[in-house]
C-alpha cells in the first residue's frame, strides 16, 4: 500500500514539473518573409502553425502577423520555395516576437509528357508509312529557282513601279524628241532592223510561242 502511495506522489510530481517546464506564453508573432539569394519579399506564403489549423498568409509585401504560443512550431511554405520552419522561443520575457524569415528557392522538375494524336500503335505504324514527308527549305528553293519556274514567272509578272515610271518616262521624252515632225518609222531604221535579226538568230521569237 505504501509503495503504491508513493508512486501516486512521484507521478504527480512529475506532472507538475513537465507543466512548469513547458509553460507556454501567447505570442504576437509577426515578421517579413524574403527571398534567400534577393532579399526580395516573397508574397502570399503561407504560415501555418504544426499539428493545428491555425495559420496566416503574407501580404504582397511579405508581411505577415499571426497569434502563437511559445515553443510552437511555424511552417513557411510557397510555391517555388523550399518548406523551412521556425521554433518559437520559450524564454521571452514580451508577449511580442519579430523575424526575417528567409527561403531558399526550389527546382521542381516534372516528367516528361509526350502526346501523340494516335490513340493506339496500330494507328501509329499506319500513319508512319502512309506520310507524305513535305518538301524542306532547300528543296522548295530549288523549284523556284529553277528555269522553268523564273521563265514562267517572267512572262507573267507585271511591270513594277520603277519600270511603270521609267517606260512612262521614255513615252515622255520620245513625244519631245517627235514634237513638230512626223514619227520616225523603224521599217526604215536600219538599226532596228539588225536587232531584228539578230533576235532572229538567237530563237527569240520561238521561245516565246513556245511559252505561249
Amino acid at each position: 500500500m505504501q509503495k503504491i502511495s508513493s508512486l501516486i506522489i512521484l507521478l504527480i510530481c512529475f506532472i507538475q514539473l513537465s507543466n512548469a517546464q513547458i509553460d507556454k506564453k501567447v505570442i504576437q508573432f509577426s515578421g517579413v518573409v524574403v527571398n534567400g539569394d534577393s532579399l526580395q519579399p516573397v508574397p502570399y506564403t503561407n504560415i501555418s502553425l504544426k499539428g493545428s489549423n491555425h495559420g496566416t498568409m503574407s501580404d504582397y509585401f511579405g508581411f505577415f502577423s499571426v497569434v502563437a504560443e511559445s515553443y510552437d512550431t511555424i511552417v513557411f511554405s510557397s510555391m517555388g520555395f523550399r518548406r523551412s520552419q521556425y521554433i518559437i522561443p520559450g524564454d521571452l520575457k514580451e508577449n511580442h516576437y519579430s523575424i526575417i524569415q528567409m527561403l531558399q528557392k526550389d527546382t521542381i522538375l516534372l516528367r516528361e509528357t509526350v502526346i501523340f494524336p494516335w490513340p493506339t500503335k496500330e494507328q501509329f505504324e499506319i500513319a508512319f508509312v502512309e506520310l507524305q514527308v513535305p518538301d524542306d527549305d532547300l528543296e522548295r528553293a530549288r523549284k523556284n529557282l529553277s528555269q522553268d519556274k523564273i521563265i514562267s514567272i517572267s512572262s507573267t509578272m507585271p511591270m513594277d513601279a520603277s519600270m511603270n515610271y521609267k517606260n512612262s518616262t521614255q513615252q515622255f521624252n520620245t513625244k519631245l524628241y517627235n514634237a513638230g515632225q512626223i514619227p520616225m518609222n523603224n521599217l526604215l531604221n536600219p538599226i532596228a532592223w539588225a536587232k531584228f535579226v539578230q533576235a532572229w538568230k538567237n530563237g527569240d521569237f520561238k521561245r516565246k510561242s513556245t511559252d505561249k
